[in-house]
């Protein structure tokens, strides 16, 4: 259940810190006063949309936090434990700076708004002053009619079975239709795959290649001139050889050759000459090596301009042509495999099918075993809240085709008045009466639910006198059984509370703010006094207050 709930520059309202307990608490105060704060707060800590008027004028972030004890909730510890969470309590926590924007978190970790609404889902449910409205659309007799009976998950698996159903027989549809066009093309990929695999291009043949044919292209060239070159460097008849070896022969025979620098020009004519020889001799041997082979160029070019014909076609650089090659068998196999794609999707599509069905079936039935439960549950609220003549009744009808939502439609229906037939509730029930049988049926629905903590914000709409004091005490039922609270304007329905919690607006140093506090018995009548007979209380309207508290915090039967 709720156990604390912390607020802070969030609307009018600067810091609060509220300390809950099980039971029924009262949640009261004048018109304006600030009551929807406080379950305005609440909403956000379990995923409501945030805005940027929700924080209070001139602070930068509104910070909110709500509490739990979860340990009467196996399935929020599951949730929790599940995303390995602490599990021993569970805190809600929400920042909204000014701007707009929000984080959240879960027991310190952080959380999306998404996550904080499915936790939420399992911590608390509220039911709103609106609700009647609602009862007038049939997918909520249908929601309502699934807790009751127990099939939350299963009609929530049903429906993600259906989407997922309808999700692959569009995606079999469409893989049908493109069979033909899908065909047409694994016949093309097939033969270019074919073409480049004839080719049998190598990973570094192109360059090899390249190199090749260079070389084979000059080996004339490169050989005539080698053997020029040589000749320069050793030949009898003028060679650098020879000169080289004549001007070395007359310098050294001057006197003084061995000092200065006639010694230093006959070293560097000696290095000369080696490095001349060198050259003679590297040059003879590239001479010797190179080959004279048209035969070869012939096939190396041959080979060339067919991977450059094919580049051409596959509108690619021949260095790409071995990647387009991959490319295209990787897609010559997935269009191969489009046929045991469509066998294996067909497959799923009956499979989903089937699955439908059985939970279809298995929901199904449990809505017609529950629908005379929950319209005698119903019925029997009814009575209590003076509307004993009136027949509720709850009808399940098969579906022309299959819905996300089963085989059947659900259908609330009440004859107001004994001797007419059942309608649907907007055309025979009034305001007062929708509000009153709205009423009754969150009380079913809440006692047939697995979250003990419950929130009713003014449910009591349309009712007073006595059947507000009914309406009073079928709240503090529920609040036995677990945690109510609920937001009224009636002084019978704050009296049968157990707890009552006193909202205020006070103006301070030219602010506005709101102020909560649980009250005192003295300070519970004042406020049942107020709620009775306006701001000027009288000492009949006083001794009313007391009366009316007395009686309805003794134990009823």
């Amino acid at each position: 259940m709720l156990t604390e709930l912390a607020i802070r520059d969030f609307a009018i309202v600067d810091h609060l810190e509220l300390e809950l307990a099980g039971g029924m608490t009262a949640i009261t105060g004048e018109t304006g006063a600030g009551k929807s704060i406080l379950l305005g707060a609440l909403g956000l800590c379990l995923g409501e949309r945030a805005d940027a008027d929700s924080v209070r004028h001139g602070a930068p972030r509104a910070d909110l936090s709500a509490r739990f004890d979860v340990a009467e909730l196996p399935e929020a510890r599951a949730w929790l434990e599940a995303r390995e969470l602490p599990a021993d309590d569970c805190l809600l926590r929400r920042v909204i700076n000014a701007n707009g924007r929000s984080k959240a978190w879960i027991n310190g970790q952080p959380a999306t708004v998404a996550d904080l609404r499915s936790l939420g889902e399992r911590l608390i449910e509220i039911h709103g002053q609106h609700a009647h409205q609602q009862l007038l659309r049939e997918e909520t007799h249908l929601r309502l009619l699934d807790d009751f009976a127990g099939q939350r998950e299963a009609a929530a698996e049903m429906a993600e079975t259906f989407r997922r159903w309808q999700a692959a027989r569009r995606r079999l549809k469409r893989l049908a239709e493109d069979g033909d066009e899908l065909a047409a093309r694994r016949q093309l990929v097939r033969y270019q795959v074919e073409e480049l695999d004839q080719l049998a291009l190598a990973e570094g043949e192109l360059a090899e290649l390249e190199a090749e044919q260079e070389a084979l292209a000059h080996a004339e060239e490169r050989l005539r001139e080698a053997q020029f070159a040589a000749e320069c460097c050793d030949n009898d008849e003028g060679g650098a050889m020879t000169l080289l070896t004549r001007a070395i022969g007359r310098l050294e025979a001057l006197p003084g050759c061995e000092r200065g620098r006639l010694a230093e020009a006959l070293a560097m004519l000696g290095e000369a000459r080696i490095q001349v020889e060198e050259a003679a001799r590297e040059l003879n041997h590239l001479a010797a090596d190179t080959e004279l082979d048209p035969e070869r160029l012939a096939r190396v070019e041959e080979r060339l301009g067919e991977v450059h014909r094919l580049a051409r076609k596959h509108h690619v650089m021949p260095e790409e042509l071995l990647e387009r090659h991959r490319a295209l068998h990787a897609e010559l196999e997935r269009l191969e495999g489009s046929d045991q794609d469509l066998d294996a999707l067909s497959a799923e599509v009956e499979a989903l099918r089937e699955h439908w069905k059985a939970l279809a079936r298995r929901v199904g039935e449990a809505r017609r075993q529950a629908a005379g439960r929950f319209a005698g549950a119903v019925q029997e609220q009814l009575a209590f809240l003076a509307m004993g003549k009136a027949r509720f009744e709850v009808e399940v009808e098969a579906r022309e085709r299959p819905a996300a939502e089963g085989l059947e439609t659900v259908r609330f229906l009440i004859s107001a008045n004994p001797g007419q037939p059942a309608r649907a509730l907007a055309r025979v029930a009034s305001g007062g009466e929708l509000s009153r049988l709205s009423l009754a049926i969150q009380v079913v629905a809440a006692r047939h639910s697995t979250i003990p903590s419950l929130v009713f914000d003014e449910v009591d709409v349309g009712v007073s006198g006595a059947t507000a004091e009914i309406v009073g005490q079928l709240l503090r039922r529920l609040g036995d059984q677990g945690q109510v609270m609920t937001v009224t304007h009636l002084p019978q329905v704050a009296a049968q509370a157990h707890r009552h919690l006193h909202i205020e607006k006070r103006a301070e140093d030219d602010t506005t703010l709101t102020r909560m506090a649980l009250l005192d018995e003295a300070g519970r009548v004042g406020e049942l006094a107020r709620m009775l007979g306006g701001v000027n209380l009288s000492d009949r309207t006083l001794a009313h207050a007391r009366e009316m508290l007395d009686a309805s915090q003794r134990p009823h039967h």
